[in-house]
């Protein structure tokens, strides 16, 4: 019976990998879900401030827009930066200065921003998604 041990554990390890290999392989389809659920959700965002910003859309879609992105992050983590393939500019070099690595800072008082404008009032600068501030916007 030597030769049927070795023949069943051999089974028993090529059926280990393979079990890893449909886990390894189900956790890349769950990635790439997340972050094309992702992606859609921060261009709806974005296009909910763009409106509001430019076209008189309401704060409330942002506000909507940006309670489902952070359900999104709480459920899935923070997505990764996009290498820049999709559309327009690639996202700035994280070691550089700027505005996404300079924290919360106060607003300039001679700049005319939202508040001044007519505009609903924006949430405070701490309020963060991903690597910007809603200020950033």
């Amino acid at each position: 019976m030597g030769l049927m041990d070795k023949v069943k554990q051999q089974a028993e390890q090529a059926l280990a990998k393979a079990q890893q290999g449909v886990s390894q392989g189900q956790a890349k389809v769950d990635q790439a879900q997340a972050k094309r659920q992702a992606d859609a959700l921060f261009r709806d965002l974005g296009a909910a401030y763009y409106a509001m910003q430019r076209s008189g859309g309401s704060a409330d879609a942002v506000d909507s827009a940006m309670k489902l992105v952070d359900e999104h992050v709480a459920t899935h983590g923070a997505p990764e930066p996009s290498s820049g393939g999709d559309a327009g500019p690639s996202s700035p070099d994280p070691s550089s200065p700027g505005p996404a690595s300079s924290g919360p800072s106060s607003p300039d008082p001679s700049s005319p921003g939202p508040a001044s404008s007519g505009q609903a009032a924006s949430p405070p600068s701490g309020t963060t998604a991903g690597n910007f501030s809603i200020d950033d916007l």
